[in-house]
Order: C-alpha cells, then sequence, then structure tokens
C-alpha cells in the first residue's frame, strides 16, 4: 500500500466536507456498497461448525437480557455495552476513555450485578503500590507465618478508575493478571475467580500527574472503547429517573443478575463454534497488515490485535443471531480494536487529525471479500 492508493488530499477532502468523527466511523462499517451482503448458507458451512438454532437463540437473548438489565441503571452508550460484552464473551478486556461523569462505575457495577459475578474497584493513584493491586504476606503474629492478603485483583469484574494515574510498576501488576488470569507474589502463583474481566478508565483531557500506558500493556486490552457525552434525550432520563440523592447501592437493586460465572465460561466455549470463512481470515490479515504499511501511521497493530478481531467477530454475529460472520462484523469492531494499537505520524499529529478518522479511511481502502 502507497501514497497513490491512500493519499493526503483523499483525507483533507474528508475533513473539508465536515463530516463528524462519527460520521466518518458509520461510513466505515458501509465498506464496499456495492458488494452483495454476505448471508451464509448451509452448504457455506462445516458440519463440525454448526451451531442448532437453539444455542443461537440463546446468546440474542442472553444479550437482550443483559442489556435490558443494565439499561436499568445506565442509559445510553450502547456501544459501550455491546463492546464490553464482546470482549467479556471472548475473554478480553476493554479500556474505556471518557470524561469524568459519564457513569463509568455505575455501568461496571451493573454489569457485574447482570452477570452474576463479584465485582471490584481500585482507584488507581500515584502512590499506589504493586501490593495495593495484587495483595501481600502479612506476618501472623499468633501462628508465627506469613498468611497472604488478597487485593482487590482477586475478583471477576474489576473496575480499574483512573489506570494512567499510577506509575510503570504498578501498571505492571496487572499485565500477568490480564494474561494469565494469575497474580504472583514471592514466587508463588495464585489463580484469579473465573471470568476475570478488567474495565480500565482514562481521562483524555488530563495530562499533569499521568503516566503513559506502556505498549505491552496497552496491546493487552481487546478493545478501547470511547464513551461520548450522551444525546439531549438520555441525559433528560437521568435527570428524571436520577434527579435525587440516591445511593449506587439502591440504584442498582432493581438489576437482575441474567448469568453466572458457570453460564458464561460455558457460553465462552460456544463462541469457539461460529463460523468464520477463509476470505474473512483473509480480511482480518490484510486489513491488520494496512496498518503496518500506512504512510500516515507511525506504527501498525499487532498479531493480536488480528486475533481479536477473529474472536470478537464470532461473539457478535451470535449476539447478532447468526452462526457465521461476516465483513460487516469486522468493520463494525475494527476501530475499538485498532484505536490503542497504532500511533499516527508525527505529520498527521501536526495536521490535526485523528487517529480514528485515518482508520475509517482505510477501513474504507481495503477490498471487502465477495462471498
Amino acid at each position: 500500500m502507497n501514497d497513490d492508493a491512500i493519499n493526503h488530499d483523499s483525507i483533507q477532502e474528508s475533513v473539508a466536507n465536515e463530516q463528524s468523527a462519527e460520521s466518518v466511523v458509520n461510513d466505515a462499517t458501509n465498506v464496499n456498497a456495492t458488494s452483495a451482503p454476505y448471508v451464509a448458507t448451509a452448504s457455506d458451512i462445516p458440519s463440525s461448525s454448526k451451531l442448532p438454532p437453539e444455542v443461537v437463540a440463546r446468546f440474542t437473548d442472553v444479550h437482550a437480557r443483559l442489556t435490558k438489565e443494565i439499561g436499568k441503571v445506565f442509559v445510553g452508550q450502547s456501544e459501550l455495552a455491546l463492546g464490553s460484552l464482546i470482549a467479556l464473551f471472548s475473554s478480553g478486556h476493554v479500556l474505556l476513555e471518557s470524561v469524568p461523569g459519564l457513569g463509568k462505575t455505575l455501568f461496571a457495577s451493573a454489569l457485574g450485578k447482570a452477570l452474576g459475578c463479584q465485582f471490584g474497584r481500585v482507584q488507581f493513584t500515584p502512590d499506589l503500590m504493586p501490593s495495593d493491586v495484587i495483595g501481600s504476606p502479612i506476618f501472623n503474629v499468633k501462628t508465627q507465618e506469613f498468611t497472604f492478603h488478597r487485593g482487590p485483583i482477586f475478583t471477576q469484574i474489576l473496575l480499574v478508575d483512573e489506570i494512567n494515574r499510577s506509575p510503570a510498576k504498578t501498571h505492571a501488576a496487572l499485565l500477568e493478571a490480564m494474561q494469565e488470569n494469575a497474580a504472583t507474589v514471592d514466587g508463588v502463583t495464585y489463580a484469579l475467580p473465573e471470568p476475570f474481566f478488567v474495565i480500565a478508565t482514562q481521562n483524555p483531557i488530563e495530562s499533569e500527574g499521568v503516566y503513559n500506558l506502556p505498549e505491552a500493556q496497552i496491546d493487552r486490552f481487546m478493545f478501547k472503547i470511547v464513551a461520548t457525552y450522551p444525546i439531549k434525550e438520555d441525559e433528560l432520563i437521568v435527570l428524571r429517573n436520577y434527579g435525587k440523592n440516591i445511593a449506587s447501592a439502591q440504584k442498582l437493586q432493581n438489576v437482575a443478575p441474567v448469568l453466572d460465572a458457570t453460564q458464561i465460561l460455558e457460553l465462552r466455549q460456544i463462541i469457539n463454534d461460529v463460523y468464520v470463512a477463509p476470505q474473512l481470515f483473509d480480511y482480518v490479515i490484510n486489513l491488520v497488515r494496512a496498518t503496518r504499511e500506512f504512510p500516515r501511521l507511525a506504527y501498525g497493530a499487532s498479531t493480536r490485535a488480528a486475533l481479536a478481531l477473529i474472536q470478537g467477530i464470532r461473539a457478535l454475529a451470535l449476539f447478532q443471531g447468526r452462526a457465521y460472520a461476516t465483513p460487516d462484523d469486522v468493520a463494525r469492531i475494527a476501530l475499538p480494536t485498532l484505536r490503542h494499537r497504532v500511533r499516527i505520524s508525527p505529520e498527521m499529529e501536526i495536521a490535526g487529525r485523528s487517529v480514528d478518522e485515518i482508520l475509517a479511511f482505510l477501513i474504507r481502502s481495503i477490498e471487502v471479500p465477495r462471498m
């Protein structure tokens, strides 16, 4: 891929049309509109990959019920709920970027209760130590032995608030947990509860007193979801429903558990049976490799990004009532999968271009498979 195929003038033209970032992103899901939509037939899907209709229906029902329960206390932000559920059922984690006051903690609490899982929260601060997250051995005077006291990381749904406010040594405390579902202290490895799902937040407008996340940790987040301000109608609903002094625990009383930990782990295994056509594997590889060759990006996405796309489209397909994935599924989750794994070139930063804008253009440039 070169500048002749995707040039600076084309990007300037998209900006000149006064399209908002959101409209550019939405356009990316309409890739190659001239191609016919992919509809798999029974002959297309190998018998070993076919899922019974009742299994597919179970997923759509679970998704609908989870969305309904979360919506009882958290209004709007449908993409946040969908992205978080896709990541959860794909054994991934979510990096959530938003300004303060949009209900991130309430969302994570509602998600944990709807899933029937334990919920924990850690506020990252500059003086937070790894032992404050993982836990540490405490000497017991009576027994004359050290006993390991587990930290807040030993939960199932973990909200890490303002993750970029702590230094690298504290970030490192999460690396093993996010990758291996375990924590090691003094040479002893402790398994974390299953499922283990991290929602980490960061504030995009503050630069003082924050530490950039190491690339190794950023890459371990399946999605980076950008939560924007709610639309007026949703914000009015929030004011009407919660314009009184109501404790968070009281708000969550109406949220009923839809699943439990055992059922979540079972559903995770079923997702592996969603059919992904060979053309879609090529499509994902072409998209990820294009980020490494695109001159407007300083560096591209890793192989882990391609794996996240494949895992994500399997879950998204089932949530939408299909036992097979489509190119539109790839386009829909490409931005949250890639935006934190690439970096735009200095020239594009000076020109005021956003990573979402450049990636949306790149997505539209990749040929969509005809299947």
